[in-house]
């Protein structure tokens, strides 16, 4: 028999526990409908963009792991910067492995849910060259891992195949291929700082296939990489009318002008077995470019006004400047090249510091503002900040 109410109190209590039961079943379904628009905003607002964070943190992990090693530079300033715990350098790698992983299971979500997003940028002339950026970092830890090295050859060549080389072959197939082939994209219309990005992922392949002594494939992706760069280098040097077509929240990027020749230098090194000539030659390059930017802080007066997620174009480039210098001066000897390494060295721990903080303290901005505040996703969606009209008036040189 179903029970009887027999007062007042009674009855009010059943109709609190009614309540509470449908209160709580109503907030549990508020959380996970706040939870489910949050990640749909995530992925619709994420891009290959954002894997310069990892990126960055891959780069500095690789030039901490190389100053920690084992060198032939017997100079005071190498021994007592040799000296630092390797702790810290275990917690670097650890801190850039965590964001890749966290980063790529983001992206292969979008992949899986929004795909068109995707093909955006695939054919998109500016998001397409960020799609190198994560085969990129998991090549730099895969150089600089604490774990294993290039002699445990299986878990090497898997990680080397797998996650870095074949995505850069099929992009180098498809983007270099549409440069020389007739079409809408050859090179002049489509070259901007961000192409080298292409050119890097080749150069960063080659050097880990040299240190796993697949000379052959090293000097196949050498070769791949420094001909498109000649080419790219020229063409985005001569200003070429469709070359201009980044705006000005992306010109952190022109520091991808000198990271180029300073991978060249340190894959010919892995290479060649030396800091030869021609890894000083690309070196030096690389320097000069390098002054040349800094020397004009004008140009990136704009792009630096607000965060967002370009500035992280800085890290990288003088990671891996920093690190053809330690290279240089370990090779040269002196006080003049160690010095122009802990000049090098010292600028990019500090822009490496400062970007982390800066990310963290705005957070939010990356990923759960409209896409208008973020130059990729305004670049790619242009429609959804603005109309037809503004798109047209709006300027696109940079």
């Amino acid at each position: 028999m179903a029970a009887v109410v027999t007062s007042h109190t009674e009855l009010q209590l059943v109709v609190d526990t009614a309540d509470a039961s449908s209160g709580g079943l109503m907030s549990s379904t508020i959380v996970a409908k706040g939870i489910k628009e949050s990640l749909i905003s995530t992925l619709t607002k994420f891009h290959a963009g954002y894997f310069r964070v990892s990126l960055s943190l891959g780069g500095q992990a690789l030039l901490w792991k190389t100053l920690r090693g084992p060198t032939d530079d017997t100079h005071t300033l190498r021994r007592t910067l040799h000296l630092f715990h390797p702790t810290a350098f275990t917690v670097l790698w650890s801190l850039s492995f965590f964001a890749l992983v966290l980063l790529s299971i983001l992206y292969l979500l979008r992949c899986l849910f929004y795909f068109k997003m995707v093909k955006e940028e695939f054919f998109h002339h500016v998001g397409v060259n960020y799609l190198f950026a994560p085969s990129i970092s998991w090549l730099l830890l895969l150089q600089s891992s604490p774990f294993f090295t290039p002699q445990t050859h299986y878990s090497y060549t898997v990680i080397w195949w797998v996650l870095a080389v074949l995505p850069i072959a099929v992009l180098d197939v498809k983007i270099y291929g549409q440069w020389f082939t007739k079409g809408k994209k050859f090179l002049s219309a489509v070259a901007n700082p961000t192409s080298q990005l292409s050119v890097i992922g080749n150069l960063v392949g080659a050097q880990a296939a040299a240190e796993m002594g697949w000379k052959e494939s090293a000097i196949g992706l050498f070769s791949l990489g420094m001909v498109h760069y000649l080419v790219l280098f020229v063409t985005l040097y001569q200003r070429l009318s469709g070359t201009d077509q980044l705006p000005s929240m992306l010109r952190p990027v022109f520091f991808l002008f000198f990271a180029a020749p300073s991978i060249a230098s340190l894959a010919w090194q892995s290479i060649a077995g030396s800091f030869d000539i021609a890894s000083k030659m690309l070196f030096f390059l690389s320097l000069f470019l390098f002054m040349s930017l800094v020397c004009r802080p004008t140009l990136f007066k704009v792009s630096m006004k607000k965060f967002n997620v370009a500035w992280w174009a800085y890290s990288f480039p003088l990671s891996v400047l920093a690190l053809a210098s330690m290279e240089y001066a370990e090779e040269v000897k002196g006080n003049t090249p160690h010095l122009l390494m802990l000049l090098l060295l010292t600028f990019s721990v500090f822009v490496s510091i400062c970007l982390v903080v800066f990310t963290l303290l705005n957070s939010k901005i990356l990923l759960f503002l409209p896409q208008c505040f973020d130059p990729i996703s305004s670049l790619i969606s242009r429609a959804m900040c603005s109309t037809p009209e503004q798109n047209q008036q709006r300027p696109q040189t940079v």
